[in-house]
């Protein structure tokens, strides 16, 4: 069945996503700046303002990209059964409240908590987004019949997120702001989870995009598949305990986060154990971007699921909490696994599956392979410095905050030139969708 692709409301979702990601970019790489140059940029927009934009703006590129890639795939599955007055006027409302926030950054104003930094009126709009996004799914998802694995991941990322959301903002009530370490463990509680939520609608982007590149529709509906998913949604909903090892918690909170840490190893046994197959699928489709994406975000996964389980081992986690450590497996994360997903996504419903892809296929590679060499640089200098970081907090501290991060000037310009190549690369990427999207007039077959 082939739909046009400019009567896709899920594209439109994606290209506001793609710009949020271009922004996010430019606005993360003028607050690094900041390491090697104090007061970088403080007579426009400081530090104190970039930080929350830079953050706020990737957050956003991840869900209306999630957004976009789930209202393609259900127009996919089953055709005009989505709303689009109600998915236009969730896009417009999103708008009005990236607006807002950025806005109300600009001019100083806070009042949220990490990731949610904005004034909290405005998370009561994009609340009521996710509640239209939220209808609009299930309007769609009740008329399939026989649902694959990533339908399911869809509603569960969707219906997660709007909890976890709201939970966090449960310090707006003073039975909970008035209690230190009840607040502080919701916190990191809720933030943990999130991230969770909108990775079951990530993975299951993954999930539907391997099924039509593959065209063999039995792997979304495959014992292994949900046998994923559920332990998926079984971290989703326990793994965020390794996220409070340093609060004065009960003990069996750290035993228990600390066992479910530890079954991401099954993750770990199932890239070993596919391996083999995906070296010989990937001399069939390398060629091709949108797998050669997939690709990318396995290694990544490979990659952070290493991170993420040494990070999760009580003593090596008073090191590296709250070090760039930590932020090195966000990010990691973000740009290695959720990006390059939805980077994968954008290649499908945007450029079908042609020769075009041949012909632009040294443009693509240089950037491709920018994407991957100066993310790896940026991952391992992150962590370097976190280490050193982490060191110092918990040795004798005979010198100097201002001298420990002296000491590591020479990997802050690292840092700051593997994110001008990350953002040279990814923004190049974008800008070619972005084209492929106000010019092309195809149809895309599903």
């Amino acid at each position: 069945m082939g739909i046009n692709l400019h009567s896709s409301i899920g594209r439109y979702y994606l290209a506001s996503a793609l710009f949020m990601l271009v922004l996010g970019l430019v606005f993360g790489v003028v607050a690094a700046f900041n390491y090697i140059i104090p007061g970088f940029s403080q007579e426009y927009l400081g530090f104190i303002q970039l930080r929350p934009m830079h953050v706020s703006c990737v957050m956003f590129f991840i869900l209306m990209g999630a957004c976009g890639c789930i209202y393609c795939g259900l127009q996919s599955a089953q055709p005009d059964t989505i709303s689009k007055p109600l998915a236009y006027m969730q896009l417009v409302i999103w708008w009005i409240a990236i607006i807002a926030i950025l806005f109300s950054y600009s001019q100083q104003q806070f009042g949220g908590r990490e990731y949610w930094e904005f004034p909290p009126k405005y998370a009561l709009i994009i609340a009521i987004t996710w509640v239209l996004f939220l209808v609009n799914y299930f309007i769609a998802a009740t008329k399939i019949k026989k649902w694959p694995v990533y339908i399911w991941m869809w509603m569960t990322g969707i219906i997660f997120f709007l909890f976890t959301f709201l939970e966090n903002y449960l310090w707006e009530f003073p039975y909970f702001r008035e209690h230190f370490l009840k607040d502080l463990t919701i916190q990191w509680k809720a933030n943990g989870s999130l991230v969770g939520s909108w990775n079951q609608m990530i993975y299951g982007t993954a999930f539907f995009l391997m099924e039509r590149i593959s065209g063999e529709r039995s792997t979304a509906k495959s014992n292994l598949a949900f046998a994923l998913y559920f332990l998926g949604l079984f971290n989703l909903m326990f793994n965020w305990g390794h996220h409070i090892y340093t609060l004065p918690t009960e003990s069996y909170i750290r035993y228990v986060s600390y066992i479910v840490s530890m079954t991401e190893w099954i993750f770990l046994l199932r890239i070993f154990y596919t391996f083999k197959s995906t070296v010989t699928t990937a001399r069939k489709n390398y060629y091709y971007f949108p797998y050669r994406f997939l690709l990318a975000s396995e290694v990544w996964i490979f990659f952070n699921m290493m991170l993420a389980i040494v990070m999760s081992i009580p003593a090596f986690n008073l090191y590296t909490h709250g070090t760039h450590v930590t932020v090195a497996h966000a990010m990691g994360t973000t740009i290695g696994i959720n990006t390059m997903i939805l980077i994968a996504a954008c290649f499908e419903f945007f450029m079908p599956h042609n020769e075009e892809f041949a012909k632009g296929s040294k443009v693509l590679n240089v950037f491709y392979w920018m994407l991957q060499i100066g993310l790896l640089l940026f991952w391992l200098s992150l962590i370097i410095i976190g280490i050193q970081k982490g060191i110092w907090q918990m040795g004798a501290q005979t010198t100097s905050f201002s001298s420990m991060m002296q000491s590591l000037q020479a990997w802050f310009y690292v840092f700051v030139s593997t994110g001008i190549i990350l953002m040279a690369s990814l923004s190049s990427l974008a800008f070619i969708l972005l084209h492929a999207f106000l010019t092309k007039k195809k149809y895309l077959h599903f």
